[in-house]
């Protein structure tokens, strides 16, 4: 294993420590505090090993990287101090490599390591080793993790803790004819869930006694590829509930506390979208008693480090019941500090060093309101399936004291089909909900990222949907407004096909290679002096052609030099007048001078692709932000038909891969004969799967991939007989 370049981040930790955590505590209690790591290995990648670096690194520590040869160039290995491969890309192969992660540490001499969320963080073995090896675990004991690990056994302990659990069966038996039993005098709907893990896998909501049985499968084949144990619990399924969560901390000396609340109900597929603290419409003896029970479950547990007590809230009656405690710190984190003035991730390595909670309960107080939006390579308007593929381009906010950007990519990287599809977090505090969720949207407004599908156009509407505003949350928020949040823009504003035909153009004028020449029969393609030169384009948006011509005049003396007259179907033409325009195709930056105003306005042409961040209100949207809109030049003719003639040869109503995957099951062969709706094929992608159906009855004529094979977008899994 050769180490990376090493890369040292400056550090002014020193001054820092003035107001560090340590003095805190040392003034709230009489026990000695202990000096803190020198060296920490991080057992894990992107977002989470970038922001535990950070934090490590003020305090003079030094942080050790691991990555996997998928992640070589990624920018946790630029920030460390130093960097081991430890394997290839599949998380099996590296990041989840015990021995691999062991072996690093010993040899740099690192003291502890910190896990941080995914992959090894809730592994009680994981945990016992390191105390095995000598080396501390940044987080709970292992029997905490066990203990809490089973949402079985975590649910009897609660019970016996006096925490409200939701009804359900939490037993051993496993056979699925007692479960649906159960499940029968639980009553429908249920919720299937594995009682290990946790970010909606192997979770399955069934409507009715005659899906149960499909989905208890599915849910079981999803645990056990995500952690090893197929093992499920049944409980009832609350029609709107809210997800409720405490931060809870722990130290070795018998003292915990409650860092407020979170709430997290906005999610899709199970998974969290948009998170923020304090929850909004809770009084303060129900936060109270939230955060009373959260410490109770931390407490019977002995519990020591970092956690999260989840429950689930009736939205109605604010009655709560406990769900889970995930022992690690969690991906949302940020909005706990950002509204109680501290840093976790420095109170986590105090802990693990032997110290105690630098602050006690009665030092805490809510400061003000955040939100975090996680930014995602999906497609909203797909079912939120995941993408994968380059950052072309990549934009974020200023960060500042009250806007955070959390990420672990830079434009260039790539979101790979192996790891969570996570592109970045938003995080902002205002001093209410309504200046936080202000400060959010025009955050949002501020990312820009070309080269893959993302859902920051669906959080922007999200954060300014005047339900969510109003507070008005719950899990089914996102399919009960699914309309407004995914808004389908029938065709393009005028604007954007004016910006995405210019790049076009002045891309190919300031692309000539006599471009410095004085010889006017080279400065531009195909002129005629004194005479206007005109160039049509085509765009095409969804079903929608769109026509530009781009008139130039090269006299120097012109008002107008530039003229575009667009053609959008089902709207009227336009004609805009332009006195300047640059574009600096670097920079992804054009530069319009219509006369009663300028503008500056990102555009990014890849390929046969521009991208063009135009006005939300041009198109039609519920915002005054940017949006979006990407345009593809269409092919010769002649393309166009071998493609049609390739798609025909596939047979009518083939079956395609709707994202880069891997082909976890296969259950039709060629010949047979199957029924509209029938699963064909399942698919594994960022850790979740996919089910392929039938679109009509018909017989399969091809069965084109085989179980394990890694398959891109838009590729033949099945086609079927013509009929």
């Amino acid at each position: 294993m050769a180490a990376a370049a090493r890369l040292r981040v400056p550090h002014s930790t020193h001054t820092l420590l003035v107001r560090s955590l340590a003095t805190e505590a040392a003034a709230a209690t009489p026990t000695s505090i202990k000096p803190p790591f020198d060296k920490i290995l991080i057992a894990n990648r992107g977002e989470i090993a970038c922001r535990v670096m950070r934090t490590a690194q003020r305090l003079g520590v030094k942080c050790v990287a691991v990555y996997s040869e998928a992640d070589r160039n990624s920018l946790h290995v630029k920030l460390a101090d130093e960097a081991y491969c430890i394997g290839p890309a599949p998380s099996a192969d590296s990041y989840l490599r015990m021995d691999k992660i062991i072996d690093v540490a010993k040899r740099t001499g690192a003291q502890a390591i910190h896990p941080g969320y995914g992959f090894l963080s809730e592994n009680a073995t994981f945990a016992t080793e390191l105390a095995n090896n000598d080396l501390v675990f940044i987080g709970p004991p292992a029997s905490a993790i066990d203990a809490m690990g089973s949402k079985s056994e975590s649910k009897k302990i609660m019970e016996a803790a006096g925490v409200p659990c939701v009804p359900g069966y939490h037993g051993d038996n496993q056979d699925p004819k007692f479960l649906k039993e159960q499940c029968a005098k639980i009553g429908y709907p249920v919720l299937i869930k594995a009682i290990k893990g946790g970010g909606g896998k192997g979770m399955r909501i069934v409507e009715t006694e005659a899906d149960f049985d499909m989905m208890l499968e599915s849910a079981q084949r999803e645990a056990v590829k995500a952690f090893g144990d197929g093992r499920v619990l049944v409980e009832k399924y609350l029609e709107t509930p809210r997800h409720v969560e405490v931060q809870v901390f722990a130290d070795g000396f018998g003292e915990a506390v409650y860092l407020f609340e979170r709430d997290c109900s906005v999610q899709r597929r199970h998974q969290k979208t948009i998170e923020e603290a304090p929850a909004p419409d809770l009084s303060e003896e129900v936060r109270r008693a939230l955060g009373e029970k959260a410490v109770a479950a931390a407490k019977a547990v002995n519990y020591r480090g970092a956690g999260t007590v989840e429950f689930i809230m009736d939205a109605n009656t604010k009655q709560f019941y406990f769900m889970e405690m995930n022992t690690r710190l969690q991906v949302e984190h940020p909005v706990t500090e950002m509204i109680t003035g501290t840093d976790l991730v420095e109170w986590q390595l105090q802990v693990a060093a032997g110290n105690p909670l630098p602050k006690r309960q009665s030092d805490l107080r809510i400061n003000g309101w955040s939100f975090e939006a996680r930014i995602y390579a999906e497609n909203p308007a797909n079912q939120f399936l995941p993408d994968t593929g380059p950052l072309l381009h990549m934009s974020t906010p200023e960060p500042s004291a009250s806007v955070r950007v959390e990420t672990g990519v830079r434009q260039g990287d790539e979101v790979s089909v192996f790891y969570d599809p996570m592109i970045a977090k938003a995080v902002v505090h205002g001093k209410d909900r309504a200046a936080a969720l202000a400060k959010l949207a025009a955050c949002l407004d501020e990312y820009k990222i070309v080269g893959l599908h993302t859902n920051i156009e669906f959080l922007k509407n999200l954060a300014r949907h005047p339900e969510f505003k109003a507070g008005n949350v719950e899990t089914g928020f996102i399919p009960k407004y699914k309309d407004d949040l995914i808004v389908p823009y029938d065709r393009p504003a005028p604007e954007a096909v004016m910006q995405a035909a210019l790049a076009i153009t002045l891309g190919q004028f300031e692309a000539q290679p006599s471009a410095q020449s004085t010889s006017p029969w080279t400065a531009l393609a195909g002129m005629r002096l004194n005479m206007p030169q005109d160039q049509t384009i085509q765009l095409v948006y969804g079903d929608v052609t769109a026509t530009a011509t781009v008139s130039r005049t090269p006299n120097p003396s012109s008002a107008a030099p530039i003229s575009v007259h667009v053609s959008v179907p089902g709207t009227p033409d336009t004609t805009f007048v332009i006195r300047s325009a640059t574009y600096d195709r670097a920079a992804r930056e054009m530069k319009l001078d219509l006369g009663t105003h300028r503008t500056t306005n990102t555009v990014v042409t890849e390929g046969d692709m521009v991208h063009v961040f135009a006005s939300g209100t041009a198109m039609g949207a519920p915002q005054h932000g940017t949006v979006k809109v990407s345009f593809s030049v269409p092919e010769p003719r002649y393309l166009q038909d071998i493609h049609k003639a390739a798609e025909a040869a596939m047979g009518t109503g083939a079956v395609k891969t709707p994202m880069p995957c891997k082909i976890a099951q296969v259950l039709v062969k060629p010949g047979d004969a199957v029924k509209k709706g029938q699963v064909l094929v399942v698919l594994e992608a960022m850790k979740m799967e996919h089910v392929m159906r039938a679109p009509k009855d018909a017989v399969v004529e091809r069965v084109i991939y085989k179980v394990g094979d890694l398959v891109e977008e838009n590729k033949l899994l099945v086609g079927f007989k013509e009929e």
